[in-house]
């Protein structure tokens, strides 16, 4: 099993920058990808960007490319998402995810987190 903890939401204007962290704790060796995914009010759980564990190959939905920056620190556990040029359609409650399966795209499935609201005001 593999437990992971959201941190950094909160309110913010639009353009404005937020960083997620999420820590990772159990059996982490086994882990291949980690990720985001994003559910607004109302809406699917949507996929926001993957990074895999060992080479640090990254992946990014088209509505955050260019914006979002996913990155890994392999010693400390953690995936961090940087938000920049936030928009109110960002708005959502974000999930961080991890994964066992090796696929490219990565899109990690096995485990998630309990989320952490982040809220764009125009």
């Amino acid at each position: 099993q593999v437990q992971l903890v959201e941190s950094g939401g909160g309110l913010v204007q639009g353009g404005g920058s937020l960083r997620l962290s999420c820590a990772a704790s159990g059996r982490t060796s086994s882990t291949y990808a980690m990720g985001w995914f994003r559910q607004a009010p109302g809406k699917e759980r949507e996929f926001v960007s993957a990074i895999t564990w060992g080479g640090g190959a990254t992946y990014y939905a088209d509505s955050v490319k260019g914006r979002f920056t996913i990155s890994r620190d392999n010693a400390k556990n953690t995936v961090y998402l940087q938000m920049n040029s936030l928009k109110p359609e960002d708005t959502a409650v974000y999930h961080c995810a991890a994964g066992w399966k090796v696929n490219w795209p990565p899109y990690p499935t096995d485990y998630w987190g309990q989320g952490t609201q982040v809220t764009v005001s125009s």
